[in-house]
């Protein structure tokens, strides 16, 4: 099912997220709604806080991004009670978007290696190291969980240049062609 879009404004999007076990309640239909509305929404990642649920769970697929001779280097997965360990490697600036700040979109510098420790949605655990985009993705997300929002890590000028269009969105008056959950009801 499709799900609205929780957008800037929303506390839900500032909060720490908590973790889960494997009794969550319909935690198969929260993933599923959650891949629904991110390729709905045309996005490579989704974390629960943006369907406004704090807890600590996000999906990426980056196969859909990547060049057709490197779609094999692509991921989908569930990443349940993430811990970022470590992040290595030579920061790298890429414009980022978020579908939780509709149609804005700002250079981002991010280490190019993450260590990440997490759960699938069976509950296996894990422990890899990913580079790159997927990298990228993952430490977007991750933030998520965090209460963290990509435009906190954005240059001095481009967040003044931004400010009155996050005033927008926050007071309600966000625009997106998929479905979303402003503060304004």
């Amino acid at each position: 099912m499709i799900l609205p879009v929780y957008v800037l404004g929303q506390p839900v999007l500032k909060k720490k997220a908590n973790e889960i076990d494997k009794d969550y309640p319909d935690l198969g239909d929260i993933i599923a709604n959650m891949w629904d509305t991110m390729y709905d929404a045309h996005g490579v990642g989704i974390a629960a806080p943006q369907i406004g649920l704090s807890i600590r769970v996000f999906v990426i697929d980056t196969i859909q991004v990547m060049e057709d001779d490197k779609r094999e280097e692509g991921i989908r997965k569930v990443f349940i009670n993430a811990v970022v360990v470590e992040e290595t490697g030579d920061y790298w600036t890429y414009e980022e978007g978020c579908l939780s700040i509709p149609n804005i979109k700002g250079d981002v510098d991010r280490p190019q290696k993450v260590r990440i420790q997490y759960m699938d949605e069976h509950f296996n655990k894990y422990d890899e190291i990913y580079e790159g985009i997927n990298a990228r993705v993952i430490q977007h997300e991750y933030d998520h969980i965090e209460g963290i929002l990509f435009i906190e890590k954005l240059k001095p000028l481009k967040k003044k240049l931004i400010q009155r269009k996050l005033k927008d969105i926050k007071a309600g008056n966000a625009i997106a062609d998929y479905k979303i959950k402003s503060v304004r009801v």
